[in-house]
């Protein structure tokens, strides 16, 4: 049995990047060692670890040659888009804001759904992520906040879960949502959150070894030297992901819903790919999930790390302030993360397009926890 990883080893993660942009600000003590300004700007862009990007540094000159130890954090865990984006803009943990995974069981519905667009029956977004934005906290100061992404995210319930408070704007291209920042910042003092998904979308469907994603990093690292370019005295930027990216080779593919004895008593298949959350049936004894979590070791103690969500919690997989009683329920009994280059897919709930992706993310490898930092204008390291 291998020792739990810790999910916030390190004193950095997500939870400081907003939060002290938004100290920077105010005047404030921000956590991150930067000055005060008069505008910041920070980037998330969705899939970018900081091992990807140093493989592909000959693409990425603006970012690549700012990459180093001081420039590189651990984002946090669970490495998903949806609870790295509520961590980044609360400034909270998973085990407090709710969102513990890409999908999760709504306890009261007793049924899964899928945290970045499965909420239509799902449950309320205004009070299923449980924090206040930082977004909405410092309103009261008169910072301007706002969002710049894709059109198509505009009115998302996850939107209106983890970026409330902040005004959107939409802007198609990366270049436009640069140009579209530096616009807002020249209105007067304001906290801008640009939002770049094209690396993570190609890296789902071919991989982050491939032309296509990047294609897209080029484009975002010409972004970065536009938006830089622009910034005045005073103002800040940063450039950051919300995880990186592992590519499965097909062999690397287990469909462990073919296996009765993996599945006995486990009522929801929730979590990620890379970190499954087993939901036991309801009346399962301590003993059913002793069971079952030695079946699971026996059969992946060598490709995961499994854990009960009493060791999960323990071991800070959800943040150091442990796990609210009211969040608790919606992670699983038990947990499966991936260890080496494999996926766990139930073949009862999954099809052949989700088969099919081939980066993915989830769990705590380097290529998945390390993203990069990297600050631009007062910001800059």
């Amino acid at each position: 049995m291998a020792m739990l990883p810790n999910g916030y080893s390190q004193p950095v993660s997500l939870a400081a990047v907003l939060s002290s942009s938004f100290a920077a600000l105010e005047r404030g003590t921000p956590q991150l060692q930067i000055p005060a300004v008069d505008g910041a700007v920070v980037v998330l862009a969705d899939g970018l670890g900081a091992i990807p990007l140093k493989a592909r540094a000959g693409h990425a000159r603006t970012l690549a040659s700012r990459l180093n130890k001081g420039t590189t954090i651990e984002s946090g865990f669970p490495t998903t888009t949806a609870a790295a984006l509520a961590t980044l803009c609360t400034g909270a943990y998973p085990g407090q804001h709710g969102i513990t995974a890409y999908e999760a069981v709504d306890p009261e519905a007793d049924a899964v759904f899928n945290q970045l667009n499965g909420w239509k029956a799902g449950p309320d977004p205004l009070t299923w992520q449980r924090q206040q934005t930082l977004f909405e906290r410092h309103a009261a100061s008169g910072i301007r906040s706002y969002l710049v992404g894709h059109p198509r995210y505009a009115d998302t319930q996850l939107t209106r879960a983890v970026h409330r408070g902040a005004e959107y704007t939409p802007a198609k291209s990366i270049a436009d949502r640069m140009d579209a920042a530096l616009a807002l910042l020249r209105g007067g003092r304001a906290l801008v959150f640009v939002y770049v998904p094209e690396l993570d979308m190609a890296a789902h469907q071919h991989g982050w070894q491939s032309p296509q994603w990047t294609n897209a990093l080029e484009e975002l690292d010409a972004g970065m030297a536009r938006l830089e370019r622009g910034l005045a005295t005073g103002q800040g930027a940063f450039l950051t992901a919300d995880h990186g990216m592992v590519d499965i080779a097909p062999k690397g593919k287990l469909f462990f819903g073919e296996e009765p004895e993996l599945v006995a008593g486990v009522r929801h298949v929730a979590g990620d790919y890379r970190c499954l959350q087993l939901h036991l049936e309801p009346g399962s004894t301590a003993g059913d999930l002793e069971r079952l979590a030695h079946t699971w070791h026996e059969a992946e103690d060598d490709r995961a790390w499994v854990a009960t969500r009493d060791e999960a919690i323990a071991a800070g997989w959800f943040g150091p302030d442990g796990v609210d009683d009211e969040v608790r329920p919606r992670i699983g009994e038990l947990l499966v993360a991936a260890r080496s280059n494999v996926v766990f897919y139930d073949t009862r709930s999954t099809n052949e397009r989700t088969w099919a992706m081939v980066g993915q993310h989830g769990s705590f490898s380097p290529d998945e926890v390390k993203v990069p930092l990297i600050g631009f204008g007062a910001f800059a390291q």
